[in-house]
């Protein structure tokens, strides 16, 4: 027997995110009545994530889903849900979600208009695509915005695929995802960046050295916040910065890199928040800054402590 409030789902776009979340409304017994999957990659998903659900026309899901789950990139999904109004394809009392981590549910007034009702619901993780992301989903947690009398009901499908609701305000869709774009998104071009260093220094499974560094770092940041920061930067040991920035500024200059770069930028931003925590005196704040830019010695050529 089936559930109450059960619903008839659809599933726009079979990529990494869609499939997943198609699998698990499924699994909260949900019924999957159709997936749209263009690439041979998204129907070889769709068949193994969602197998007997047929790959349809995205008009023919619309018809046919109670709830329609949007996941599409973000700059395709304006015209999407345009396209879709203009066809009259949206009903009313319909259940509209987007899995879009900058957009509220403002991109979803044709939507609205139609008298369907539009939600937002974007994961915070990243995903495979594989079934294993359906065990990752339970520590997951979902941005989620709609209209207040909605969000309940918002609330209630990200807690029913195992995960945890978070609400966003509207205008705060864009600032979310930058947060989460740029710890993401950017920590993945940083262990790139490290990994391409170490190997080139010789370091066979630059992986097997970084994973255990990366992982207490990020427990520790998660834990401690900023009170976990170290190294040379929020020490003040001006030398070694300088050092690292002559190093980088010559291995980016043979094989035309941009460590460097990013070297600078993270390691500015990591003095300037040193300083504003009383961890850098004003002096040794420009010493780094210029010792960033040139690669030059301090004046001085002392380091305000020592230490790994």
């Amino acid at each position: 027997m089936a559930r109450p409030g059960r619903l008839g789902v659809g599933i726009i776009g079979a990529g990494k995110v869609g499939a997943v979340l198609g699998a698990a409304l499924r699994a909260a017994e949900h019924a999957v009545v159709g997936v749209s999957a263009v690439s041979e990659a998204s129907r070889e998903r769709a068949e193994t994530l969602l197998p007997g659900v047929p790959v349809l026309e995205i008009q023919d899901i619309v018809e046919r889903a109670e709830l329609v789950v949007l996941a599409v990139p973000d700059d395709a999904l304006g015209e999407l849900v345009e396209g879709l109004a203009k066809l009259g394809a949206w009903q009313p009392g319909q259940l509209v979600a987007h899995t879009s981590g900058r957009y509220g549910v403002g991109i979803l007034q044709p939507v609205r208009a139609a008298g369907a009702i539009p939600l937002a619901l974007h994961p915070a993780m990243t995903f495979t695509g594989m079934s294993l992301d359906l065990t990752r989903l339970l520590d997951c947690t979902f941005g989620v915005t709609a209209d207040a009398a909605m969000l309940p009901i918002a609330q209630a499908l990200v807690v029913e695929m195992g995960a945890e609701p978070v609400a966003i305000a509207e205008a705060d869709r864009t600032i979310y995802h930058a947060a989460l774009a740029h710890a993401s998104n950017h920590m993945v071009t940083l262990v790139a960046q490290a990994s391409q260093l170490l190997r080139e220094i010789g370091v066979e499974l630059p992986e097997s050295m970084l994973g255990p560094l990366l992982r207490a770092t990020l427990e520790n940041a998660l834990a401690s916040g900023e009170s976990a920061l170290t190294g040379p930067v929020a020490r003040g040991d001006v030398g070694t910065v300088s050092a690292h920035a002559q190093a980088l500024k010559e291995y980016d200059a043979g094989a035309g890199g941009d460590v460097l770069e990013a070297y600078q930028a993270m390691a500015k931003a990591t003095a300037r928040r040193a300083g504003n925590r009383g961890l850098l005196r004003q002096e040794q704040l420009n010493d780094i800054n210029e010792a960033l830019d040139s690669g030059s010695q301090p004046h001085n050529g002392l380091s305000s402590s020592e230490g790994n």
